[in-house]
């Protein structure tokens, strides 16, 4: 695209808000080439008083994106005033609202009704326009005002403004189809490619935002916890996750395979590179706690061809960073995120994204010193989540024993903690049990920065030499510590005959001997054995989209890792229920061991590993019994319900 700006009426007529598409498509490519602030400007310039339909709602845009990076209430609510004014501008855009006897007639009256296609086909493009912008802002505000509320009143109110937009986007995506419907069976018997038969009346900017509306409102109802879902279902709304990718997909022209039909920018609606990062926040960012339809392949193809375009574009720098941690690449990932990091400095906010993955990517690599290095910056600047920060930095320090600079950040860590829509954020609810442990259990918590791992999927994308080479050998530094010697072999299986039941004898007394004087040792024991399990589970069996080093060396056959998963995984159930306080431990032992014996072949104990979790009976019991909910529960029901259906899908998981 041309880098001078085109030229925009100065006279602004409602009547031709669609001329203003050429000028906000400029600016929105500006944004992903890093000229924030360019981009920014330029949108206040051509709309001082922000009365144009897709100036002022896109500035809106603008000033959304900024809030949603800082976190800060001021610039939640400066953006919440710019999208509420979009929204009020988008709504005297739009067609008028028919009478009360209008609205009586189209119960009657199909043709007359204002909630279906006929509807949608009786305004003119800039009225249909507009109710697509209105969908848009009012999802944008609604968005922001979850995240700024603090009461379950106003969280309520923002959720019946998202169920008013995914009504809307429906219903233009009804209109659509009719439309396509009736060209197409006009036009049977023509020479016409199928993927051609679309009515040529509807442009292709509209077409984008249905598309994206439609697509986004679907992959969110289909990532909804089962019961949420439920509830949402009372009101006629389904998600149809194949249906909202492949919506996604046809604003850029990807097909099944990838395939790019829309080359151009020219021909390409203006929501497309949109569409395009929604994508790649599926495959990349929501493939943790999903299965179905996250396609690494797809994702590279998309990122590729948007890097070519935007070499720049500090935002599928980040998605690059993320395609290559997926595929078990961290060096890479983190080559990515410092070029992510130098791409632009307009807006600070965006660099804490690159510090976070970076934070995160170093885990993966065991660079205990760096990633502290990456979680203290966090701290210093960033807002989104202070209390993970400190607790990320904390884990690390106390890693490498520096427990008075963690006892100092621990204690801060539970003061440092946020709410939205009045409720606690689950991350940070974990972070501030276990800084409270470690302070109760006089500065002193068990592998802290490799849980920490296991919990940002850390240890899924380490490259396996270093999970062999240096996470597995530090959770045995911390067996022993707790008087679990470790035998010979792989997991201890290859000491031969009375040696070996001498060993076992040795170290069962020596951890009964330590368990009477040591505060919270099962739990300890408990959390090293599982740790222990998921290292050797991908040893033996890496992410499937993992790209191996060729000169990777393994000694460790994959029947040897398999069964010294399984073996630490069963020491954990067996252990379970001495478990004191870290109760969720066991719970994602299960998930994890229905993986391995998924990845082994044995489906249907692999399912009823999993169905056990989504029971909701207590899987460990003690004398003094698990009160509430577990750590990080509703995340790992939305897991387990992922893997119940990959499996029947006959994906890896």
């Amino acid at each position: 695209m041309n880098h001078s700006p085109p030229s925009v009426p100065e006279a602004y007529d409602s009547r031709d808000a669609l001329d203003d598409i050429p000028g906000i498509h400029w600016a929105l490519h500006e944004f992903l080439h890093s000229r924030m602030l360019e981009s920014e400007e330029y949108c206040h310039h051509v709309d001082p008083n922000k009365q144009r339909l897709y100036f002022a709602t896109g500035y809106g845009l603008i000033q959304c994106v900024k809030g949603l990076m800082s976190f800060e209430d001021k610039d939640l609510l400066s953006a919440i005033n710019h999208t509420r004014h979009g929204n009020s501008i988008a709504s005297a855009h739009r067609r008028p609202a028919p009478s009360l006897a209008g609205r009586l007639a189209g119960y009657i009256v199909p043709g007359m009704s204002n909630s279906g296609p006929e509807w949608i086909a009786q305004m003119t493009p800039v009225e249909r326009h507009a109710e697509l912008v209105y969908a848009e802002s009012l999802y944008e505000k609604s968005l922001l005002g979850i995240v700024y509320s603090g009461d379950w009143l106003a969280f309520i109110k923002e959720v019946l403004n998202m169920r008013t937009t995914i009504s809307i986007y429906r219903q233009l995506g009804r209109y659509l189809e009719a439309a396509d419907a009736a060209y197409a069976a006009a036009h049977a018997d023509d020479d016409i490619p199928d993927k051609q038969l679309e009515d040529p009346s509807i442009d292709v900017h509209f077409r984008s935002g249905v598309y994206l509306g439609v697509g986004l409102s679907h992959l969110i109802l289909s990532l909804m916890p089962g019961r949420l879902l439920t509830i949402v279902e009372l009101f006629g709304y389904r998600g149809d996750r194949k249906e909202g990718l492949r919506m996604l997909n046809r604003a850029g022209g990807w097909d099944a395979h990838g395939d790019r039909n829309v080359a151009s920018q020219e021909s390409e609606g203006v929501r497309r590179a949109i569409c395009d990062m929604t994508l790649l926040i599926f495959h990349l960012v929501l493939s943790s706690y999903t299965f179905e339809g996250v396609d690494i392949m797809m994702a590279r193809k998309i990122v590729e061809w948007n890097l070519e375009r935007y070499p720049n574009g500090v935002f599928f720098l980040f998605g690059a960073g993320r395609l290559a941690l997926a595929r078990s690449q961290p060096q890479q990932a983190l080559e990515y995120y410092a070029c992510a990091a130098q791409a632009q400095s307009q807006y600070r906010n965006m660099h804490h994204i690159s510090w976070w993955e970076s934070a995160i990517a170093n885990l993966a690599l065991w660079n205990i010193d760096t990633s502290r290095d990456w979680w203290s910056r966090l701290r210093g600047e960033a807002t989104w989540s202070k209390a993970t920060y400190a607790y990320g930095e904390a884990a690390c320090l106390a890693t490498i024993g520096d427990h008075g600079g963690a006892a100092k950040l621990m204690s801060s860590v539970s003061g440092l903690r946020q709410r939205i829509a009045g409720k606690s954020i689950p991350l940070e609810k974990f972070a501030a049990r276990k800084a409270r442990k470690y302070l109760a259990q006089n500065n002193r918590l068990i592998l802290p920065a490799l849980e920490l791992a296991y919990v940002f999927a850390a240890i899924a994308h380490a490259p396996r030499q270093v999970v062999l080479e240096r996470m597995i050998p530090h959770i045995h530094e911390a067996l022993e510590e707790l008087g679990v010697l470790q035998m010979n072999g792989v997991n201890g299986d290859a000491t031969p005959g009375a040696k070996k039941n001498k060993i076992v004898e040795k170290n069962h007394t020596k951890a009964r001997g330590k368990a009477e004087v040591r505060v919270g040792f099962w739990d300890d024991l408990c959390l090293a054995w599982f740790l222990e399990g998921i290292c050797w589970r991908f040893v033996a069996y890496p992410e499937p989209d993992a790209e191996v080093d060729a000169d990777e060396k393994i000694l460790v056959s994959v029947e040897q890792a398999r069964q010294s998963a399984e073996s630490a995984f069963k020491r954990v159930f067996e252990n379970g229920p001495k478990i004191e306080l870290d109760h969720y431990i066991v719970y994602y032992a299960h998930f994890e061991y229905g993986r391995l014996l998924a990845r082994s072949g044995d489906k249907e104990s692999a399912k009823a590993q999993f169905d056990m979790i989504l029971s909701g009976k207590p899987l460990e019991v003690n004398a003094a019994g698990r009160k509430g909910k577990y750590s990080l529960e509703n995340a790992l029901h939305i897991r387990a319900h992922a893997a119940v259906d990959a499996l029947d899908q006959n994906r890896l998981l």
